[in-house]
């Protein structure tokens, strides 16, 4: 009966289950936007604009990025220029679930960089001498980050 059974079998409903069980597959690796994703879009613009803005002094978010200040400024503007831009872009370019963790994940650490990097610029140096203090582009820089780590977050968790 078995061989029977096997004999049977429709070609194009086989090509149908197979086409199904690969959007399946696919779509258990992605994730969907809704209205995230222009959060997310709009809160990585805002830290680009804040990486053209004064961080340390003089000196801009990509000029931090390039090594012209602090460690803790230059690990902030390192760490959200990845999460925060880089690894963003992709996620939104790819869907992948995977993506939206690495997102999340690395968008708290950045946030956590990004709240030293403050301090560093508001605490006294080792010559006893206070810092200038952060500049505007750091701030909105840290609260972009912090917007979009928890947008990733609620992201990563939104799926099933």
């Amino acid at each position: 009966m078995s061989e029977e059974a096997g004999s049977n079998r429709n070609p194009e409903l086989d090509d149908l289950a197979a086409d199904v069980d690969r959007v399946v597959t696919r779509a258990a690796r992605t994730v969907e936007f809704g209205r995230r994703g222009f959060v997310i879009a709009v809160a990585t613009f805002v830290l680009i604009v804040g990486l053209l803005l004064p961080w340390v002094g003089d000196h801009t978010g990509w000029q931090v990025l390039a090594g012209e200040a602090g460690w803790l400024p230059r690990l902030f503007a390192t760490t959200s220029t990845g999460f925060g831009i880089l690894a963003s872009a992709l996620a939104l370019i790819t869907r992948r679930w995977w993506l939206a963790w690495v997102c999340a994940v690395g968008g708290w650490f950045a946030s956590v960089d990004g709240l030293l990097a403050i301090w560093s610029q508001q605490s006294a140096p080792a010559t006893g001498v206070a810092g200038d203090g952060p500049g505007i582009g750091m701030i909105v820089a840290v609260v972009a980050m912090v917007v979009l780590a928890a947008q990733w977050l609620r992201t990563a968790w939104s799926r099933t």
